[in-house]
């Protein structure tokens, strides 16, 4: 009996509005970011952001302040609210592979969250690699977030009324401060994880299916983690990968969407089952055709909209029960 070999699984279809973007994308011709220095990358990013997001929506505050972490380092954060009442708070942390990514590249995603739920944001702008490798981001993400837990009210915020969230590496991130707010007894209301990385290796089937993108592939994402992690035993460490923690049980309610043709669905999906088998209530949406980095294509993709408006929604249920 001869034996196949074994194939890679098939790719979902791209939904006709996310697959003429990925189109023009090939067409604009720009290198990929793991072909770049990390700064050239940063650089790269940070000027491709806005390209496909909905126009900036008005808020009543938008202030820039600092947090200190644990080492004395002022790490920029901004606040956003739709207005000057006292207001619950999301505490967000951007996505970009613990290497790109700032407080302005995510700035439009914040105000539309903060516009549509009626809650605060505070964006966190935690260091990058490879200057600040593993595990500073999740340092700086745990001390921004047990500062706005503690001190929130001298910002005119409600930390009684706390969720957490983040794309991307950001959802990783805020995994992570779920986690360590159970173990301090904090209260934590939402982590709202929107394709987040869980896993200590890129090895599901879903990261060889779409080990050539479209846009997150499997080269880009070895970059960004070679930037980041100092030696194999990094990656083994649940703030990494939070799919290594020990027990999840008793942590805060999850929402959580993924994009079905992205590398990290699977590793999505798994945290989600980890979380439901541990007691914990998950909201999971998974939106069809869409790749990652989707959410902030809302000019373009409507599953972006969706997305936006389900997550603003979770905010709205978790912070005004």
């Amino acid at each position: 009996m001869t034996m196949n070999p074994p194939t890679t699984p098939a790719q979902p279809p791209l939904t006709a509005k996310m697959a003429s973007v990925v189109e023009r994308m090939a067409r604009a011709g720009h290198p990929t970011l793991e072909q770049l220095t990390p700064d050239e990358a940063k650089a790269s990013y940070e000027k491709g952001a806005g390209v496909l997001e909905v126009p900036k929506p008005e808020l009543a505050r938008v202030e820039d302040f600092s947090i200190a972490a644990r080492d004395g380092f002022a790490m920029p954060a901004r606040l956003y609210a739709p207005s000057s009442a006292v207001l619950p708070v999301l505490i967000y942390f951007h996505g970009g592979g613990f290497t790109v990514g700032n407080i302005r590249t995510h700035d439009t995603l914040c105000r539309v969250l903060s516009q549509k739920s009626g809650c605060a944001v505070v964006s966190v702008d935690y260091r990058l690699a490879p200057a600040f490798k593993f595990p500073t981001a999740s340092n700086d993400a745990w001390d921004a977030f047990q500062f706005i837990a503690k001190e929130g009210a001298s910002l005119g915020l409600d930390p009684r009324r706390l969720a957490v969230g983040g794309d991307s590496a950001g959802g990783t991130l805020a995994a992570v401060c779920a986690i360590l707010a159970r173990d301090a007894g904090l209260p934590l209301a939402l982590q709202m994880l929107i394709y987040p990385g869980t896993a200590a290796h890129q090895d599901t089937a879903s990261h060889l299916r779409h080990a050539n993108g479209p846009l997150l592939t499997k080269a880009m994402i070895d970059f960004f983690f070679a930037q980041y992690v100092r030696t194999s035993a990094d990656r083994d460490d649940w703030r990494f990968a939070p799919l290594q923690a020990d027990d999840v049980d008793g942590v805060a309610p999850a929402w959580i969407g993924l994009a079905e043709c992205d590398p990290v669905v699977d590793e999505g999906i798994a945290y989600a089952d980890k979380l439901r088998a541990a007691g914990v209530q998950v909201d999971l949406e998974i939106y069809r055709g869409v790749i990652h980095e989707f959410i902030k294509m809302g000019r373009a993709i409507p599953e972006a909209l969706q997305a936006q408006n389900d997550a603003a929604q979770a905010l709205k249920e978790a912070l005004n029960p």
